[in-house]
């Protein structure tokens, strides 16, 4: 399995909700969390049942249990950081092909942070996190009938350093280990460097690069 990233083309708006009696703000953003059945900036499709099982999974397993949260920026693997989490999803359904969210802005350094910038005027947008499979139909990657929705996280914008980050580790191939899930890939090319006598330290590194490099391509 492999982890996958989308950026969802379409900016998110905010409410602020200032109660009543203690006069506390709360952030909610809401707009199209994901889509399907439709070519991505990324070049991949999510067909409509494959989304929609992935999106009810995530609502049994998640939402109404109040562990839907997310980060601010895409952490380097599928696992959500409570450190890092910025917001909570409170809903997610279907419009047509569009899955529109609503979600809370958490009063969490992360959140303490989005907050900020939304009040500073700051565009922000979301992205999907998942595990899944894809297959080359006619030149498009389609995804398949495995993927299954780890988070959705706050981002500004896929063209930012950190998207370099999240290319890197949509290459890796991901397995479950005993319920946890590992990214054998980079682990063994870790592993081999650390192994190397130092006389062939360099080899060793130039060699993994390469393979890093073969591994990104494909």
């Amino acid at each position: 399995m492999k982890l996958i990233s989308e950026f969802v083309d379409h900016q998110i708006g905010y409410n602020i909700i200032t109660e009543e009696k203690s006069g506390k703000k709360k952030y909610v953003i809401e707009g199209v969390f994901a889509q399907a059945d439709m070519k991505n900036r990324n070049g991949r499709i999510y067909p409509k049942p494959i989304m929609e099982k992935a999106i009810n999974s995530y609502n049994d397993k998640q939402v109404t249990k109040g562990r839907a949260v997310g980060e601010l920026n895409h952490p380097e693997g599928p696992t959500v950081n409570l450190d890092k989490v910025s917001h909570k999803i409170e809903e997610l359904k279907f419009q047509g092909n569009d899955v529109m969210g609503k979600a809370t802005v958490l009063n969490t350094p992360m959140g303490m942070i989005v907050q900020g910038l939304l009040d500073g005027g700051v565009q922000l947008g979301v992205s999907t996190r998942g595990m899944g499979s894809l297959v080359n139909q006619n030149n498009v990657m389609v995804v398949k009938d495995d993927f299954i929705l780890n988070a959705i996280d706050i981002v500004q914008d896929p063209s930012a350093p950190s998207a370099f980050v999240n290319g890197v580790m949509e290459g890796v191939d991901w397995i479950w280990n005993n319920g946890i899930l590992e990214a054998q890939t980079i682990e063994k090319m870790e592993t081999e460097i650390k192994k190397a006598p130092r006389k062939d330290l360099y080899e060793v590194q130039v060699r993994e690069f390469k393979n890093f490099l073969s591994l990104i391509k494909n």
